[in-house]
């Protein structure tokens, strides 16, 4: 086997430390006549943000009617189907009518007897009408004709009204819907004695096309949104409703937006919370009395805030929140304090204003003070459109917005 020398050993290794600087120097020449890298930027304007509150909040039945009886009886048949629509006015159930119908009968038969005695009357007032007028009688005589026929007038009508009431008590027999809604199942059965004035109802019907959210918000988070309006940070809307959303329990969006229909006017003493009531449609009646869900409610405009795309955001080692702003295509790195995110961006509640420019992708290859080459950021929005910002998250809410009271 052949062996290097000794003094060939020194110069193998002078030419592989001469190659490897011939190639590092090459390489720190290229690194050094780099380009600056590219960012995408975007320029601050001021622009009007809603502040959006999510409140917790459970659906409501707009109307509630218990099914009572308003005859005593027994319940002959149950006629709807259980938990199914109903219409106002459509029969629920059928009491037993043969007591009714008889006394029906007897009222007729009373009037047919106070309509025999009126027309008895007439006749005897008309002839001392005649014997009057030929002075063959006496005024007694008449007069007494006159006030049998004015008994005989007031016993049709009372006869007419006992049969007027004979027949609505026979009407009632047949228990029908009070308004239209889904009913619930049947509290009594075929064969019970109901009564008129009894605390059992037979079923309930409840509307829920369209229904009611009832949400509660602190009387402290009101408080402050007053404060903040009186000192002008944000501005309340002239009075009127405002559109709200619902987020249901699953986190999915409601489709159908609603109205806001009222504060209450008190504060719960034992929650300190404020009742507010909103309207939603309910066309396909996915929305239950009961169910837990989240109202989503503009309550006020922040006006000229500034707002940076989430993703422009950084991290300090002790998390503190940063962007990059460029100067004369230097970059700064610049603390800022974030409030509320709206959509994919973060409300800056100090330190940019109008007209910054802030890096928002290439964070990663932006080192403070180098050079870079920015150029305007193209946002792609999304499927669900939260790609676009502030503004979706503005359309997801709606353009209405609730006066602060």
């Amino acid at each position: 086997m052949k062996t290097l020398s000794p003094r060939a050993v020194p110069v193998s290794c002078l030419l592989a430390s001469t190659i490897f600087m011939a190639a590092t120097g090459s390489a720190l020449a290229q690194w050094g006549n780099a380009p600056p890298p590219a960012v995408d930027v975007v320029t601050l304007q001021g622009q009007s943000v809603p502040v959006v509150n999510e409140l917790p909040g459970r659906i409501a039945a707009t109307r509630v009617s218990e099914v009572r009886a308003r005859v005593s009886g027994i319940l002959q048949e149950r006629i709807f189907e259980q938990g199914t629509l109903v219409q106002k006015g459509e029969t629920l159930f059928r009491i037993d009518p043969a007591l009714f119908e008889v006394r029906v009968a007897s009222a007729q038969a009373a009037l047919q007897r106070a309509e025999a005695t009126h027309k008895n009357a007439a006749l005897e007032l008309k002839r001392q009408e005649s014997l009057r007028d030929r002075k063959v009688n006496s005024i007694a005589q008449f007069e007494r004709a006159s006030v049998a026929m004015a008994e005989a007038e007031a016993d049709v009508a009372a006869a007419e009204a006992q049969l007027d009431e004979a027949r609505i008590n026979l009407g009632y027999t047949e228990v029908m819907a009070p308004i239209t809604g889904i009913i619930g199942g049947a509290l009594v059965t075929e064969g019970a004695l109901v009564t008129a004035n009894g605390p059992q109802n037979m079923a309930l019907i409840q509307q829920i096309d369209p229904v009611y959210a009832d949400f509660t918000q602190s009387s402290a988070e009101l408080f402050a949104l007053k404060r903040a309006v009186e000192q002008g940070k944000l501005q309340s809307p002239a009075p009127g409703q405002a559109r709200v959303q619902l987020v249901l329990d699953d986190g999915a969006l409601y489709p159908h937006p609603g109205k806001l229909l009222f504060s209450s006017a008190s504060v719960d003493p034992t929650t300190g919370q404020v009742t507010l009531r909103a309207e939603f449609p309910n066309p396909k009646r996915d929305l239950l009395p009961g169910l837990y869900i989240r109202v989503r409610i503009v309550q006020a405009v922040r006006n000229e805030a500034i707002v940076v795309p989430q993703r422009a955001v950084v991290r300090s080692a002790e998390g503190a929140a940063q962007v990059y702003i460029i100067k004369d295509e230097v970059a700064e790195l610049r603390a800022v304090s974030l409030g509320e995110a709206t959509g994919s961006d973060w409300v800056v509640e100090s330190g940019l204003q109008s007209g910054d420019v802030v890096v928002v992708n290439g964070t990663m290859k932006v080192q403070p003070g180098g050079k870079v080459s920015p150029q305007p950021w193209q946002p792609v929005a999304l499927a669900d459109g939260t790609g676009a910002g502030s503004e979706a998250a503005a359309d997801a809410v709606g353009t209405d917005t609730a006066e602060i009271r």
